[in-house]
């Protein structure tokens, strides 16, 4: 044996020395030639003996030898190349780690632009092409005959995931597209695939092997952020190889059983993104969610709590996997049963957005769809006291789209958890979200893909006719069914309807006076219904005779109850408030915003006067609208006015030439804002007694739906006040409601506050805001920087980002950048 290697030692360094010392090229290549029977090549390869002792010890400094004697002059040496691809042999042929790592400390050494740099990197490039990254994993997978170097295996591992980015930093703009991270890592996957392969190969053959190394690549490079480029070639091929063969099934286990903790989340979101379906996922990781406690917490409290931004399928494969095998059904079970906990706990409506409520609630949908009765039936008490707990708490909250998602979800789950008992319903909007998630509730078995996994997404487009539809738009199931005796039929032209009128046996009433005695005391439905729908155009036609009774009218109208159906009730008594409160505001207003914090009303009442205000100081404030005629002044049951003029005035605009340059039209006619004189009328007795309860109505209480709508009322009444006299006074008050409610529990009251400080600067003068506001606005910057930072709900974000760009403008414009 040291006869072997002393044999090995002269030949090394003769060649070695040969290198360092001679220009000649048939020298150079007589040295090298003998040094490639220790490769195991060739007609006449060195013992067994030999090649370890070239490879242990001497084959690294013969590596380094080469590259510092490469150079343009030296290589030129042999005619056609020979001595680059004699040397090239050597690294594609020899121990893959040790040339692989004197490749890349070579590329590292290599000082700037060089030609040796970048033959270097050509050279590593076809090191790449060759599939030596395999050999090099596949060297750390075999069983080691010495004890393995962990320093070794930290230092090939580093190199291996950070390649692209060492190249990249190195070559700069000369760098090779194999070094691209999309073109590496899918290169690194199929290297793993071939790995994998090999070490399933050894096992049949009785020879052990361990993964630990790829499951370290395979981490690093998912933490890095790759996960697509690696699992999109690895997750496909794992999933035929384990359909049939138990032992690929136990080598995936391994493989993620091995990958380290710090890697977990990665490497399982990844998976579950690339994976087909929960059966395909369950052969990839087996139990391993029993077995890992960073993979357990993971799947059932990260991705289910905390990580709401993955899709539909994605939480479907998830939750797939924790139900297709018995020992994995009671983490399903006690996930939902924390799923309805925190679904239903106020503080975390209050705190978390609605994008994470919803995904929380599509979790609990599929967990119900996936658990059998027998199973909910050993949980009802505990899931039926947590759904009924959160359906109180998000039916009392102010966003609707919260409101929705408890009844979708209570209807479902009440359902589900208890069918013996009397079913919820309720009655909401549909809107592709409501749709989504009541597909999702369809009892499903998991399956291998993404829509046989679970409930089936509906799509948005819900409203598909059941009928075929044939050529000319005919469905076919009618089509069918028309005999000859219908084709007559078919014939006739519908006859158009649509200018009809309803023939009524009372007649409208065509004084307001009428109009209040309708619909206080007649008993007659017709001329009641009669009297309501005249009610605003007779106020806009006889406004002297509208004041007269405004006060009146408007009790009347804020206590009127539908006597009868009628079609758009609600909007027909709205706008007759507002045509009232827009004939006499300054009386109306004040009985209106009186009787908002009064006793005896409804919550629908006082949501009504706040209605009724925004919108009466819309209209008070539009320009010109004295000079335009209102939409409703024609007389109830009377024709409409004549088109003629406006066709006749049209022919003629079509057929004049004029030679003025410029618009022919005049613009609207200045005139003073009506909203300026009442504008404290409406606003003042609002902000004044908002934080004293009454018996039936305490808005820091219960009646956080009238708080947020109040102060969005305020926002738009502050707003509707720019360039008038008040607009100061208003908006000192206006912060001052703002401060008193900034951290107050409810989104909705937030983005009300959040509009409120926009009016403010908006609509008060900047040099009244600097002058008589700055304190008031310096406090507001900090609160609106911390809401922009710190706010869970994204519309409060996004509120206080355009209120903090308004400050900015601001500053900006009254305090100008020095000059230079």
């Amino acid at each position: 044996m040291d006869a072997a290697r002393s044999a090995v030692r002269r030949t090394v360094r003769g060649a070695v020395h040969t290198l360092s010392t001679s220009d000649d090229g048939g020298l150079i290549g007589s040295a090298l030639a003998p040094l490639k029977r220790y490769l195991g090549g060739g007609e006449n390869p060195a013992l067994p003996g030999e090649q370890q002792e070239f490879a242990r010890v001497h084959f690294s400094g013969l590596l380094r030898c080469l590259v510092s004697r490469l150079s343009p002059d030296w290589l030129e040496l042999l005619p056609d190349g020979q001595l680059e691809e004699l040397c090239a042999s050597f690294f594609l042929q020899g121990p893959a780690n040790q040339a692989f790592l004197v490749l890349t400390e070579s590329i590292e050494g290599a000082a700037g632009p060089s030609f040796r740099l970048m033959k270097m990197a050509q050279l590593l490039a076809r090191f790449l092409s060759a599939g030596r990254m395999a050999a090099v994993m596949e060297a750390q997978c075999r069983q080691p005959t010495e004890p393995a170097f962990p320093l070794l295996q930290e230092t090939l591992l580093t190199e291996v995931v950070s390649l692209p980015d060492r190249l990249g930093n190195r070559l700069q703009r000369e760098n090779l597209a194999v070094f691209l991270p999309q073109n590496y890592f899918p290169l690194l996957g199929e290297a793993v695939m071939r790995v994998l392969h090999a070490v399933v190969d050894s096992l049949r053959g009785g020879a052990d092997c361990s993964v630990a190394f790829v499951s370290q690549v395979l981490g690093k490079a998912c933490v890095r952020g790759r996960q697509k480029e690696m699992l999109g070639v690895l997750v496909p091929q794992l999933t035929v190889l384990t359909q049939g063969s138990c032992l690929w099934q136990r080598v995936c286990w391994r493989l993620m059983e091995c990958v380290p903790d710090r890697a977990m989340e990665a490497v399982l979101m990844g998976l579950m993104e690339a994976a087909s379906g929960p059966a395909a996922l369950s052969r990839l990781l087996g139990n391993l969610v029993m077995k890992n406690r960073k993979a357990q917490f993971v799947m059932t409290r990260k991705l289910l709590f905390l990580q709401y931004s993955y899709t539909t399928p994605v939480l479907q494969i998830l939750l797939g996997y924790l139900a297709m095998d018995s020992q994995r059904r009671p983490l399903l079970t006690q996930a939902l049963k924390e799923l309805l906990e925190t679904w239903g706990a106020s503080s975390a409506i209050r705190h978390t957005p609605l994008p994470q409520q919803c995904h929380v609630s599509k979790a609990v949908l599929i967990c119900l769809a996936y658990l059998g009765e027998a199973e909910l039936q050993d949980s009802r008490d505990e899931l039926l006291s947590s759904l009924m707990a959160g359906v109180k708490s998000r039916l009392d909250s102010s966003l609707p789209a919260v409101r929705r998602l408890g009844m979708i979800v209570a209807e479902v789950a009440s359902a589900r958890i208890h069918p013996d008992g009397p079913p919820l319903k309720f009655q909401y909007e549909e809107d592709e979200l409501s749709r989504e998630l009541l597909a999702l509730a369809a009892p499903l078995p998991a399956a291998d893909s993404p829509s046989e996994a679970g409930p089936v997404v509906a799509p948005a487009a819900a409203e598909t006719p059941d009928e075929e539809v044939v050529d000319g738009g005919v469905p076919q199931a009618q089509r069918e069914g028309s005999g000859s005796e219908l084709d007559s039929d078919d014939e006739f032209v519908p006859y158009d309807m649509s200018g009809d009128q309803e023939l009524r046996n009372s007649k409208a009433p065509i004084y307001v006076r009428d109009c209040v005695e309708a619909l206080t005391v007649s008993e007659d439905g017709e001329r009641w219904e009669a009297a309501l729908r005249a009610l605003e155009g007779l106020v806009f036609r006889s406004p002297a005779a509208a004041r007269e009774v405004s006060v009146e009218l408007a009790k009347v109208l804020l206590h009127l109850e539908e006597k009868k159906s009628v079609a758009g009730f609600e909007g027909l008594r709205q706008r007759a408030l507002v045509a009232v409160t827009v004939t006499d505001p300054a009386q109306v207003a004040e009985y209106l915003t009186s009787q908002f914090y009064a006793l005896n009303y409804s919550l629908r009442q006082r949501m009504d006067i706040l209605d009724v205000l925004t919108l009466a100081a819309q209209e008070l404030s539009r320009p010109g609208r004295l000079g335009r005629a209102s939409p409703c002044s024609t007389g109830p049951g009377g024709p409409a006015a004549p088109a003629w003029r406006v066709v006749v005035e049209e022919r003629i605009r079509s057929k004049t030439r004029r030679f003025a340059q410029g618009s022919t039209r005049q613009g609207p006619a200045a005139s003073p804002n009506e909203f300026n004189s009442v504008a404290g009328c409406f606003f003042f007795p609002l902000v004044r007694h908002f934080d004293r309860p009454l018996v039936t109505f305490d808005l820091l209480g219960d009646d956080q739906l009238v708080l947020g709508r109040l102060a969005h009322t305020l926002g738009a009444l502050m707003y509707l006040a720019v360039n008038t006299t008040v607009a100061a006074p208003m908006g000192r008050a206006l912060l001052d409601f703002v401060w008193a409610l900034r951290f107050h529990g409810d989104a909705y009251v937030r983005r009300g506050l959040l509009c409120a400080v926009s009016s403010v600067l908006l609509s008060v003068p900047p040099e009244r805001l600097l002058g008589d506001l700055l304190g008031e606005l310096l406090e507001a910057r900090c609160w609106l920087a911390g809401v922009a930072e710190q706010e869970p709900d994204e519309d409060c974000r996004m509120l206080a980002m355009r209120a903090l760009l308004l400050l900015e403008k601001l500053k900006d414009k009254l305090l100008p950048c020095p000059e230079p």
